[in-house]
């Protein structure tokens, strides 16, 4: 077995180093795999999963482009799938823990390989599970099993701007401080880390078309205007739905407080407690930052918003899919 081990990090080894590389914004190094460029610890991850991970019919997946407002997303989606659980905000898991503990991403595989495929398979339904990879690059049995994926994205300004701020923030130390015109230049290169940002888009937002009963497209800009419509619409679509008495009762109303901005930023777990990431603990709070839509207005320039309205014209052209630039 270890000999069939090795044999396979070799051949991951020599796929890896034959594949295109840039430096990565939160990683020393990523590379072009399957199209999008991601570090190589997350190429093995991937690889492994597409190997062992066998998805449930039930599994709901909450799919993003970093600084998207993936967890506000998990957050919604935790309470929406089990309402019926937790009737009452009172004591409910949210006000003790960060939504990515809740929401676990789903291709982390450490350790004994087949002790994570158990805890996996234990785990209570529906799984709700988070990723920030491409449509393309899903395990196969999600698609065939057409399990129910939400994707939220972002105006690619205010994308850019929440980007830059967190990934500096979290990066590994050995690496320099992304200046806002290298990573300006990246980022209008496709190149971050689950990027480009234009094709991750539009692969989810394709498949939301073909299959609008197995993806829900958001857009954040959206959610901010009208939540209590988005949280009944993400309930709909589950299958999960709000009854006339919960309606009336306010709870469609008590979920979308609960998972507001403002209510977990406020929250001891999210003020002072940290998170595990691939890239080292970090603290909770890095995930709220502002939560503002057109906040680029105050950092970019005017050649700045010429070149990436230039990129979006381009990359979307024909798609149908437009953004929300102010609130």
């Amino acid at each position: 077995m270890a000999s069939i081990g090795g044999q396979q990090e070799n051949e991951e080894d020599e796929l890896i180093s034959s594949l295109p590389k840039e430096r990565g914004w939160s990683f020393p190094h990523v590379y072009l795999f399957e199209e999008f460029w991601c570090p190589s610890s997350l190429i093995r991850e991937r690889n492994i999963f597409q190997k062992y991970f066998q998805a449930k019919q039930s599994d709901v997946l909450v799919a993003s482009f970093p600084k998207s407002g993936t967890t506000w997303l998990k957050a919604l989606t935790f309470a929406i799938v089990n309402h019926k659980i937790f009737s009452s905000t009172e004591n409910h898991p949210l006000l003790t823990s960060n939504p990515h503990q809740l929401v676990p991403p789903l291709y982390t595989f450490r350790g004994n390989i087949h002790d994570q495929i158990l805890q996996l398979s234990n785990m209570a339904e529906p799984r709700v599970f988070g990723t920030h990879i491409p449509f393309p690059s899903l395990p196969k049995s999600i698609i065939e099993l057409n399990c129910r994926i939400i994707y939220i994205c972002r105006n690619p300004f205010d994308t850019f701007i929440s980007a830059w701020a967190f990934f500096n923030k979290i990066k590994v130390e050995s690496l320099s401080t992304l200046t806002m015109e290298e990573a300006f230049e990246m980022f209008c290169n496709g190149v971050i880390e689950f990027g480009p940002w234009w094709s991750h888009m539009l692969g989810y937002w394709k498949e939301s078309i073909a299959r609008p009963n197995t993806v829900l497209f958001l857009k954040y800009e959206d959610l901010k205007e009208d939540v209590n419509f988005h949280v009944k619409k993400v309930a709909d679509f589950l299958g999960c739905s709000f009854t006339q008495e919960e309606e009336s009762n306010g709870v469609i109303g008590s979920i979308a407080k609960l998972c507001s901005f403002e209510g977990m930023k406020d929250l001891e777990v999210n003020k002072s407690g940290t998170i595990n990431f691939e890239i080292k603990r970090f603290e909770n709070k890095l995930f709220f930052r502002k939560a503002e839509i057109g906040d680029w207005v105050n950092h970019f320039s005017p050649s700045m918003v010429e070149k990436l309205s230039k990129i979006i014209e381009e990359k979307l052209s024909g798609s149908g899919l437009s953004f929300k630039m102010h609130s």
